[in-house]
């Protein structure tokens, strides 16, 4: 079993941000800009989701990286860091899945 982590992704996808597009598929994502980032990161989604249902093990394990890979550009692209997404689960580990999302449907939105 690799030894390698989400947080070493984080770190690899921070570092090929500041390569050449001519070198980085990464910084050639980031160019485009976030939509095009977005729209990617929603492709691998559905991709991990057909493998699912198909029931293909291998093609989901293969799939779940590239969503990975491509929410952490995202976040990237946006400013966000793996560590801002870890606090928020963290705050929300102290109940329930179904309370917590009850209390986001009272909640306003912000934005």
């Amino acid at each position: 079993m690799s030894s390698f982590t989400i947080r070493d992704l984080e770190r690899l996808v921070n570092d090929r941000a500041r390569e050449s597009a001519d070198v980085s598929y990464t910084r050639k994502l980031l160019d485009v800009g976030v939509n095009q980032c977005a729209k990617k990161f929603g492709e691998e989604a559905i991709e991990a989701a057909i493998a699912a249902v198909d029931e293909d093990r291998d093609r989901l394990v293969r799939e779940a990286a590239d969503v990975l890979y491509h929410l952490l550009v995202l976040l990237h692209a946006r400013g966000v860091s793996l560590a801002e997404v870890e606090a928020e689960l963290g705050a929300r580990s102290h109940q329930s899945g179904l309370e917590e999302k009850a209390a986001r449907k009272l909640a306003p939105k912000s934005g």
